[in-house]
């Protein structure tokens, strides 16, 4: 404390209210109650101190349970990397790393050690909680000797995440038009049973029937020899049954395939005897 007619007094009064101002802005509204009426900083700093600085075991074990048990799952790097950094903030807060207190400035590396440690460690829980598409870059930060930062680690993973979304984006238009390929030689092109469905049957204006036209009709034209090829069948089977169903058809049957009509058939036998 400085006395009334110290030089430096004004300044220190500045500095002091200025730091319990920012205590009491930092604390909540029903703890600023109870620190408010303090005249220095300091006082402020003590009260606080001897009561929120007992270790909370329960909290820290809940904090490395839920360190343990964080997985990425359906979160995107940057969410899963934000949860996980603020839960080994928090930690440190409860377990500090310890600082060398010695009159003269110690020369072992304990401290350097200590901080090495808790980055291998946070490196390697982030890494195990990551999704199994990023066991590449898994592997391949592990085999780093010394391991990078953790920040350094989270860029890498970042970046390995961009690549795998920009792959993504690039095979779904092929996937997509060879599904649409595929949906058009489902299309009927216009053959096969679908087009012949559709197809008018052929119709003889002559007899009548189907299968075949006036151009081919054997009742028409006659019916072919025997040693000549069948050129429609069926047309000849359909003709044949139905003129086998009466006569007058049956003798015009057969006078077409001679090639003479009754009357020149009646000449030439009459010329004959």
């Amino acid at each position: 404390m400085l006395g009334d007619d110290d030089l430096y007094r004004a300044a220190w009064e500045r500095c002091n209210h200025l730091v319990q101002s920012w205590l009491i802005n930092f604390v909540s509204d029903s703890i600023q109650q109870t620190i408010v009426f303090c005249d220095t900083a300091l006082e402020v700093w003590l009260d606080l101190k001897e009561r929120f600085s007992k270790i909370d075991r329960i909290r820290i074990a809940n904090l490395r349970s839920s360190i343990n048990n964080l997985k990425q799952g359906s979160k995107s790097v940057l969410d899963y990397f934000t949860e996980m950094k603020s839960l080994w903030e928090e930690l440190s807060s409860h377990i500090p790393i310890p600082s060398c207190t010695c009159v003269h400035t110690c020369r072992c590396a304990a401290s350097r050690v200590a901080k090495v440690h808790r980055n291998e460690d946070q490196i390697m829980q982030f890494l195990t909680g990551l999704n199994d598409h990023f066991s590449m870059v898994r592997t391949k930060v592990l085999l780093l000797d010394p391991l990078p930062s953790l920040n350094k680690v989270y860029s890498l993973v970042v970046q390995e995440e961009s690549d795998n979304a920009s792959l993504t984006t690039l095979s779904v238009p092929e996937d997509s038009s060879i599904q649409v390929n595929a949906g058009d030689t489902r299309k009927p092109q216009g053959r096969g049973k679908s087009f012949s469905q559709h197809k008018p049957p052929r119709l003889c204006t002559f007899c009548n029937r189907t299968n075949h036209t006036v151009d081919f009709c054997y009742m028409k034209h006659g019916y072919p020899n025997v040693n000549k090829p069948r050129v429609n069948s069926a047309s000849q089977e359909d003709s044949e049954n139905g003129a086998m169903s009466s006569t007058g058809l049956n003798a015009s049957a057969s006078s077409s395939s001679s090639g003479f009509s009754q009357e020149q058939l009646a000449q030439l036998v009459s010329m004959l005897q």
